[in-house]
Parts: C-alpha cells; structure tokens; sequence
C-alpha cells in the first residue's frame, strides 16, 4: 500500500529531524521563548538547518500518503518516528541498547498495529464538502489559544507538553489541509486547481506555526515532556479531522477496549523511549558499547 510505505518514510524522516531540532532549541537561552528571534538564533545553527531539510523531505513523503491514503491511517503510523530514530541512532553509534528500550518499541509497535487492526480506518479520499472548515478552523483555533494562553503562564516541562501538544495540533491541521488540497488535485482540475485552492497556502501557513509552537516546545522542556503529547497528540487529532472532515470510519463498539489498550502501550513506550539518552542525542555510558 503506498499511502503506508510513504507514511513510513515520513514517520522516519520526522523522528531524525525532530532530535535534531531539539539539539538545537536546547542551546537558545530562555529569553528567546515565543519569540521570532528564536528562529534567528536557529538558523545559525547546522543541526538544526539540518533538522529542516529533514522537514522539507518528509513533507513530500507525507503529502504523497495523504494523496493515496485516509488521514486516520497515514497520521497515526507517524507513531514509530521516536522508536525508529532511535534504534537507527543505536545502530549507527555502535552501543548496546538498553532491554527497557527495546520493550518500549515492542510496546509501540504491538500498539500501533493493534490499534490500526481494531479501528481498521476506511475512507475515499474525496474532498472537504461545503463550508465544514468554517467551524473546524474556529474549534481548533480557540483550542490552541487556550494551550498557549496556559503554557505562557507555566515553565519546563509543563510549559513543553502544553506547547507539544498545541504543535501537534498545528501537525494535525497541517495534514489535514494538505489532504484535502491533494484530494482537489486528484479530482480532475489538477494542478490549475491545487494552486487556486486556499487550502494550499492554509498548510504552509500551519506548517510553519506547528513548527515554531515545536520549537518553543523543545527548548522550553524536557523531551520526555513534549514527546508524548507530540505523539499522541497528532495520531488523535488526525483521526478526529479524519473523521469529521473527510467522513473517515472506524470501528466502535466493543472495538474501542482494544483501541483503549492500544493508546495505553503507545503512551507508556513513548515516555519510556523520550526518557532515552539517545533520544536528546547522547550515547549511553561508555561500558554500553558494542565491542
């Protein structure tokens, strides 16, 4: 399924850049936070110019599973970016992991793909109907306004999951836009109609503040702090425009103790794998190493 193959490429693109980035955001000084300096202050930095390329790539990756694949299908497998950033981090600093990292990506993976069986996610990939952005973009507007009005008014860690969780959000609605801009481009008008299409210029504009919302996430907390909400933030806001936006169906019923159950191994692995040294780009203790 090539919706699948390029969610993957995108999940491992996403993960590399993400650790990048945080290198980065951690050497800004607190002073800097919400700020557009902070990007100046990035960018002079090769990690996370780096980390951006990474960005620029996975975005292509993703718009091409987005053309072929429902969203509550591609967002969610964006779940083993952290797991798979860090077992080929691992592998390409020669150290021995730790037997609680591999029980996390164990945990991540048996999640991902339980809840994929038990929602078994379906749609056509037509377009937004109508005017049903209208209340979408207010709904979620006043939700990440009410994030970032009570991250300013905590720090650390507290202030870093709340605008992790408002960066996912951003992500969400960045997939969302960019899928329906697809659907218009697969509908026949082709490119004449993808240029001419708000929906287009609406994801770079969301891109980019998803992205600067990360940004002050990671430099404002710990990425043990801004991973889960990150993680899980995107997977479930994704499916929820997945399903309100472009009539994507899942299973219920009886199916949601699985899909519970799911979210339950997603969420403990993800804080397990973010507690890492590899995940801030640190190699574990020297004995660690493979000879």
């Amino acid at each position: 399924m090539i919706s699948v193959l390029f969610a993957v490429l995108t999940a491992l693109t996403n993960g590399a850049a993400s650790v990048l980035q945080r290198r980065a955001a951690r050497t800004v000084p607190d002073s800097e936070a919400m700020r557009l300096s902070l990007i100046g202050h990035l960018l002079r930095r090769r990690t996370w110019l780096a980390g951006i390329g990474l960005v620029i790539v996975a975005a292509v990756c993703q718009a091409v599973a987005l053309a072929t694949g429902p969203i509550a299908v591609v967002q969610p497998i964006f779940v083993i970016e952290l797991p798979a950033t860090l077992l080929m981090a691992g592998f390409v600093m020669r150290v021995r992991l730790p037997a609680s990292l591999w029980y996390a990506v164990a945990a991540m993976t048996l999640g991902l793909a339980l809840g994929m069986v038990s929602a078994a996610p379906q749609g056509d990939g037509a377009a937004v109907r109508g005017a049903v952005w209208i209340p979408a973009l207010i709904l979620t507007g006043l939700f990440e306004a009410a994030l970032i009005g009570t991250a300013l008014g905590v720090r650390g860690n507290a202030r870093g999951a709340l605008l992790g969780l408002a960066a996912a959000c951003g992500y969400a609605l960045t997939a969302a836009l960019m899928k329906d801009a697809m659907a218009r481009l697969r509908g026949g008008g082709g490119a004449v109609a993808l240029l001419a299409s708000w929906q287009l210029y609406a994801t770079a504009a969301a891109g980019v503040g998803a992205l600067f919302l990360l940004q002050n996430a990671l430099q404002a907390g710990m990425l043990v702090a801004v991973q889960p909400p990150l993680t899980l933030g995107d997977a479930l806001i994704s499916v929820l425009y997945g399903v309100t936006l472009f009539d994507e169906r899942l299973r219920t019923g009886w199916w949601l103790v699985p899909e519970l159950v799911a979210l339950g191994l997603i969420t403990v692995g993800s804080i397990v794998l973010a507690r890492s040294p590899l995940a801030s780009g640190a190699a574990p203790p020297e004995p660690r190493r493979l000879r």
